[in-house]
């Protein structure tokens, strides 16, 4: 018989790098819209890290690569301000900044602000089930689901005029 975790719910499996790295660009955003691949790369220069071009996070994000340099997930990890840990480990600690991650994506109205400031140290069951209540809302309102990949994730990295852009 399969484990179950709280609440009934089969335990969550770990999430791939690809999951994760795209689960940074869904809730970490930029004046309320997602950062584009080149904001990313520059951001890292930005902050002194190492050059990594806009195609290699899409490649990164879209799972068509799987092993960067260390250095390159430190700086993801920087610049998205999340623990290093969260790339390489699937503990407690990683356990709760994705349900944390999870719920910022779904509470992104302005309204809700004193829920997520009330919820922040919830285990990550809880805040796991706060997000499922909050899609089931969303359902019942006939609004899309909070958790759906938007379709710049899964399209190669564009210039701000839609151009490819090239590999630095």
């Amino acid at each position: 018989m399969a484990e179950e975790a709280p609440g009934g719910q089969p335990p969550a499996s770990p999430l791939t790098l690809a999951q994760k790295i795209d689960q940074l660009f869904r809730t970490r955003h930029a004046a309320g819209r997602e950062y584009t691949y080149e904001e990313v790369a520059e951001g890292i220069r930005n902050l002194g890290g190492p050059t990594i071009a806009a195609t290699q996070l899409w490649e990164l994000r879209t799972g068509k690569k799987t092993n960067p340099r260390k250095t390159q997930l430190e700086a993801l990890a920087a610049f998205f301000r999340v623990p290093v840990g969260y790339f390489f480990e699937d503990d407690e600690e990683t356990a709760r900044i994705q349900a944390q991650l999870e719920l910022l994506a779904a509470m992104r109205n302005s309204a809700v602000e004193r829920i997520a400031l009330r919820a922040a140290e919830l285990s990550p069951e809880s805040l796991r089930a706060i997000a499922q209540i909050i899609e089931q809302a969303r359902h019942i309102e006939g609004l899309p689901n909070g958790g759906a990949t938007t379709p710049q994730s899964s399209q190669e990295p564009t210039s701000r005029t839609g151009e490819p852009t090239q590999e630095q």
